[in-house]
């Protein structure tokens, strides 16, 4: 693969990046603060929109599609600098209308949705004007084998009916969140990847309830959050199922490539942040007479960091390459190896800046402690290690077993 940016992409990447200096970091702190000084903090603060109108009036805005009427027309090689530089700050995807879990979503909406889900949805969706939230995991199985999904969306004549129980559905404590994707189980006596069923969901239907938002290491990630909701005979059109049921696998599957993409590179960016903030204290503060970069190995453990996330962006890279010129199929095993590598990669030089903080890395003052939180969930979400290595494996010791 040629390493270089496109022309296109060097233009983005310096934009965003000016937009991100200029725009975003120096509000942040202030962001973060005035949030948590909230009675009730999933709410949308004046500066988020002030920045997203920004941002869109300069182009910056839905740089993950690709496609040139509704998105930037960016390869996954090319976009994955620009998360990474979102993957910086906790608001920035926000700004740019590139969060997770909207990106998924829209991606589906716009790969599989029908004429009208797209009217209804996709477009202020693209706007940035409504939020989404995707409901697939379940407290009562486990959800790394997603065949395992008790949830039900049962087809009854011109409707379907949704019946279950999910858990970390992110997004859903937004207040402008107002549609969800559901997966449910629809035929069981379909072939195994023929039997779910996705469906959208208007988060105001009979039926649909949010039982509490969830914390993760006591965090909350407001406004968006992470909630467990119940759907009781909560009755759609059959229409409201996406590209008809039993397409649910086949749907996420092409959701869950590119996102992964999405997902590694933000946590690159972050890991450059965690490893930016180590430098500059390391080499600002004093201990035993010495700079505390001069102070047990921590020049090696530098050192250590920078190789390790030069690797990690190299491996994404090449298989953001291979997801472009390949397709899924192509890159199955490296998505797969990427999902492990930049999550662990991530909390190793994030705990190292930690320690170089010393009791002020556990605290609120610096980001050091939510993006280790973060990070770790990240082990977990889409799948956790262990079922992305046996895929590798298995990959690897095709044509060795008997």
């Amino acid at each position: 693969m040629d390493f270089a940016h496109s022309a296109r992409a060097a233009d983005y990447i310096q934009r965003v990046g000016d937009f991100i200096r200029a725009e975003i970091e120096p509000v942040e702190p202030e962001y973060h603060r005035t949030l948590h000084a909230q009675q009730n903090p999933y709410v949308v603060l004046p500066i988020i929109e002030e920045l997203k109108a920004k941002a869109r009036a300069q182009g910056l805005w839905n740089l993950f599609l690709p496609d040139e009427v509704h998105g930037a027309g960016l390869t996954n090689a090319e976009y994955a600098p620009l998360a990474e530089l979102m993957g910086r700050s906790f608001i920035a995807p926000e700004i740019f209308n590139c969060n997770a879990p909207d990106t998924g979503n829209m991606e589906v909406l716009h790969l599989y949705g029908s004429e009208a889900q797209k009217k209804q949805w996709l477009e202020p969706l693209l706007r940035g004007e409504i939020r989404s939230v995707f409901c697939m995991t379940e407290p009562e199985v486990a959800s790394s084998d997603a065949t395992n999904m008790a949830a039900t969306a049962i087809v009854k004549d011109d409707q379907v009916v949704l019946n279950g129980h999910k858990w970390f559905s992110s997004g859903i404590g937004h207040p402008n969140a107002k549609v969800a994707i559901f997966m449910g189980l629809t035929d069981p006596d379909a072939p195994k990847y023929q039997r779910h069923s996705m469906v959208l969901v208007p988060l105001d239907t009979p039926g649909v309830e949010v039982k509490r938002m969830l914390p993760v290491f006591g965090r909350h990630d407001e406004p968006f959050g992470h909630g467990e909701v119940t759907f009781t005979d909560v009755r759609l059109p059959v229409d409201a199922v996406i590209a008809g049921p039993g397409r649910g696998f086949e749907i996420a599957q092409g959701r869950l490539g590119p996102g992964r993409i999405h997902h590694c590179m933000r946590l690159i960016g972050l890991a450059e942040k965690a490893l930016e903030l180590a430098c500059r204290r390391a080499t600002s503060r004093v201990a035993f007479g010495k700079p505390l970069i001069n102070l047990g190995g921590n020049r090696e453990r530098i050192a250590h960091a920078r190789i390790a996330i030069n690797q990690a962006r190299l491996l994404v890279m090449h298989t953001a390459w291979l997801l472009d010129t390949k397709g899924l199929m192509g890159a199955r095993s490296e998505v797969s190896q990427i999902k492990v590598a930049v999550p662990n990669m991530a909390l190793d030089v994030i705990d190292m800046a930690i320690q170089l903080h010393g009791a002020a890395g556990v605290t609120d003052d610096f980001p050091l402690a939510a993006a280790y939180s973060g990070a770790r969930a990240l082990r977990l979400a889409d799948g956790p290690d262990e079922v992305h290595l046996n895929l590798v494996a298995r990959r690897e010791l095709a044509g060795y077993e008997q």
